[in-house]
C-alpha cells in the first residue's frame, strides 16, 4: 500500500508493520487527504497487534494533516487491540508539540524520538 505526491510519499511496509511518512504534506482538506485516510483504515482492518507510525522524515505536515493523525489514532485506540508506536525527529519543529497531542488522544501510544 502506498500514496504518492509531487513531494510526499506514504507508504505501508506489512512485515515490519510500519506506517512511513516522508516529504511535505501540504494537502488542502479532506478530499485531498482521502487516499492517504483510506490506506490508514486498510491497516487498521488488518487487525495488527501493533503499528509503528514513521514520522521522522515527514518534514512538514499542515493542520488538515494533523486533523488526519489524530483521527486515525482515535480510531487505534477504539480498536482496543492495537498498540501504537509513533516515531519521531526531535530536530523537526512541527512534531514536538503535534506528537505530544497525539498521546493525549491515547495515553498508551509511544512516542519515540531519534
Amino acid at each position: 500500500m502506498e500514496v504518492k505526491g509531487d513531494d510526499y510519499r506514504v507508504w505501508y511496509d506489512q512485515l515490519e508493520q510500519c506506517i512511513y511518512c516522508q516529504g511535505s504534506l501540504r494537502l488542502a482538506g479532506s478530499e485531498e487527504y482521502a487516499p492517504i485516510v483510506q490506506l490508514l483504515e486498510q491497516v487498521i482492518e488488518g487487525s495488527p497487534k501493533q503499528i509503528t507510525l514513521n514520522l521522522g522524515q515527514l518534514e512538514f505536515l499542515n493542520s488538515s494533516g494533523i486533523n488526519v493523525l489524530s483521527k486515525f489514532v482515535i480510531k487505534v485506540r477504539q480498536k482496543e487491540t492495537i498498540s501504537i508506536t509513533v516515531k519521531g525527529a526531535d530536530n523537526i519543529p512541527w512534531q514536538g508539540k503535534s506528537l505530544k497531542n497525539l498521546q493525549r488522544l491515547m495515553p498508551s501510544l509511544k512516542l519515540e524520538w531519534n
